[in-house]
């Protein structure tokens, strides 16, 4: 009889991450998000745009890491909420700015406080370096992963059927 693999879900980095994600969302979200009716997604683009002022709407996807249809839902909703302004370019047709309006600077500014309070939770008891080394690590992942995506696994290759030989 064959023994199964172990495999202690609980010492898996894609586990850990994903169970500290769900932790900070739960925190955002009870710390103020919630009062203001914002996904973390959503606070992704305010807080970028807060940062970064006026963007195109591909450079915005590009700086919150998510894909173009998600960011132009996020839009929409945005400048119905009276959150964002949306400008098509002069030149392109296909090129569109967003900016945030002054209620969506004023709710970045109200939430901020939060933001940061959550993040030092988070690294309460860890050292400035070892919180520097941990963002730099958490970077190269991601580019890996990235690159991983763009070149995708190499399927493993089926031996190919061996040809039948006719007899003559």
């Amino acid at each position: 009889m064959k023994s199964r693999p172990v495999y202690d879900l609980s010492q898996r980095l894609p586990y850990l991450i994903n169970r500290l994600g769900v932790a900070i969302v739960a925190r955002a979200t009870d710390g103020g998000l919630a009062r203001f009716n914002l996904t973390i997604p959503m606070w992704r683009v305010l807080a970028v745009l807060a940062h970064r002022g006026e963007l195109r709407q591909v450079d915005l996807s590009a700086a919150t890491s998510l894909d173009a249809p998600t960011v132009s839902r996020l839009i929409s909703a945005g400048v119905r909420r009276g959150l964002v302004t949306r400008t098509r370019s002069d030149t392109s047709n296909r090129e569109v700015t967003v900016r945030l309006t002054r209620a969506g600077r004023d709710i970045v500014v109200e939430l901020l406080p939060m933001m940061v309070s959550v993040e030092r939770a988070l690294f309460r008891g860890v050292s400035k370096p070892d919180i520097a080394r941990f963002k730099a690590i958490l970077r190269r992942m991601y580019d890996n992963m990235a690159d991983y995506g763009a070149a995708g696994p190499k399927p493993a290759r089926k031996a190919a059927p061996a040809a039948r030989r006719r007899r003559s």
